[in-house]
């Protein structure tokens, strides 16, 4: 069974950071995407980023670019989530998803939530102004 666990989240002010954590167990494949996706009630799903173990390709909404950054941790099975300069806009709840890496073959399908299978827990993130 495939489970992820998102940690991390927390109350900050603008301007500080944040390290989420996405642990994942049961998913044996080496073939692996992660991606954090964020909601805040009353508006759509939004893809923050991706990583995928194929070539490293990693993709970031251009809201988070030069801001946010994601990377693996193969020994731990855990993908992290850098987030710096945080803003209010960035209050949402975040939530770790995954699946095997050959279903992203371009850059676009990573932004849909549909195309994960496996989705964690949230973790809240609220910025204060």
């Amino acid at each position: 069974e495939v489970q992820l666990q998102a940690s991390g989240g927390g109350l900050v002010q603008t301007g500080g950071s944040l390290r989420l954590s996405c642990a994942r167990s049961g998913f044996d494949s080496d073939d692996y995407a992660i991606a954090w996706f964020r909601q805040v009630p009353g508006k759509e799903r939004e893809a923050v980023a991706h990583l995928s173990s194929r070539a490293g390709r990693i993709f970031y909404a251009d809201s988070v670019k030069g801001r946010f950054t994601i990377s693996s941790d193969n020994a731990l099975n855990t993908v992290y989530l850098q987030m710096n300069n945080l803003k209010p806009d960035d209050t949402a709840v975040y939530r770790c998803a995954a699946d095997l890496a050959r279903k992203f073959d371009d850059d676009k399908k990573w932004r849909k939530y549909y195309a994960y299978h496996y989705w964690g827990l949230g973790t809240l993130v609220t910025v204060s102004s």
